[in-house]
Parts: C-alpha cells; sequence; structure tokens
C-alpha cells in the first residue's frame, strides 16, 4: 500500500494537494514501489532556506529538498519537500502556472526518492526523460525557460549529506 500525506503550509496560491500525491504516486508505482509511506511538505522560502541550511548547510532558498528515510526491497519512507514561493517566482520563465512548476518539484524530489540522481550527464538525462514521462500524464510538457536557458542546465548540483534520519538529502 502507498500511503501519501500532504501538508500544504503556505498561503501563496493554491498547491493542486490532489494532483501532486497522485503525481508522486505515479513516479513510485513506475519505479516498483508497491509499499511507501511518502510526505509531501509545500512551504515558503524561509521554511524551506532553514531546512536547507540544516541539512545541507546552503544558506539560500531552494526549489525541492528530499529525504530518503527508509528503502528496502519494494518499501520506501521519505520526505519531499517543495518551496511554493520559489515555484510562484520560477513559473513564469517557463510559461506555465506555479501549481504547474510545483508539480514538476514534486516529480523531482519523488524521483530522487526512488534512486534517480542528476549529478552526471547521463542521469540528467534519464530524469529528464522522467519528468517528462510523468508531466505528460496531467497533460504537461516541460519548456525551456523564456531566457533561453535550459532546464536542468543550472550549476547546482544535487549533494547527498545527513538528512533527518541520518540518510542523504538531497537538493538540485
Amino acid at each position: 500500500m502507498i500511503q501519501i500525506a500532504l501538508a500544504d503550509e503556505q498561503l501563496s496560491f493554491d498547491c493542486a494537494g490532489a494532483r501532486l500525491c497522485a503525481a508522486a504516486r505515479m513516479v513510485l508505482e513506475r519505479a516498483g514501489i508497491r509499499t511507501a509511506v511518502i510526505s509531501l511538505a509545500v512551504v515558503n522560502d524561509p521554511t524551506i532556506r532553514a531546512l536547507h541550511r540544516a541539512y545541507l548547510g546552503r544558506d539560500e532558498a531552494t526549489d525541492v529538498l528530499s529525504f530518503p528515510l527508509e528503502q528496502s526491497a519494494g518499501r520506501l519512507e521519505g520526505e519531499v519537500v517543495v518551496s511554493a514561493e520559489t515555484a510562484a517566482r520560477v513559473a513564469p520563465r517557463y510559461g506555465w502556472r506555479a501549481a504547474d512548476e510545483l508539480l514538476l518539484y514534486v516529480i523531482h524530489g519523488t524521483l530522487h526518492l526512488v534512486g534517480y540522481d542528476d549529478r552526471a550527464a547521463a542521469d540528467v538525462a534519464a530524469m529528464r526523460a522522467a519528468e517528462r514521462d510523468v508531466l505528460a500524464q496531467f497533460g504537461l510538457v516541460a519548456r525551456p525557460p523564456r531566457t533561453g536557458r535550459a532546464r536542468g542546465a543550472s550549476s547546482t548540483k544535487p549533494v547527498n549529506r545527513r538528512a533527518r534520519s541520518g540518510k542523504g538529502a538531497r537538493s538540485p
């Protein structure tokens, strides 16, 4: 059984929580995960900044943090924390709604929980393909930003460091 709990702790916009949970479930099922307990938290920039500082040592807001808590054959426990304020700020660059950008963050974070990585070029390509596949199920197509810089072309990379459970936290 897959259990997904959503905590919407922000006031920026309607996060379309059912859609976020459906996307996380889709990622888990496509990865062959049949038993999972996942927590999704939609927060503001100050909250995600504090978590980013506490667990990855970076004193800045980010879009998504993933905390894998436990994983064994077919079972997964983890947390995905996403910033609604970052989504609202970034979405216009891509020509879509903040809720769509937030959906991408949940997909990206859940992909990290199931083992995807985006440090090496080949890994980035696989992760972007998986993101596109799930986004397509929601009628969305990931586009390059209006500024011309391709999505995923940032210089920031995920870092495995100690998370709340002592396991790796990830941030793109």
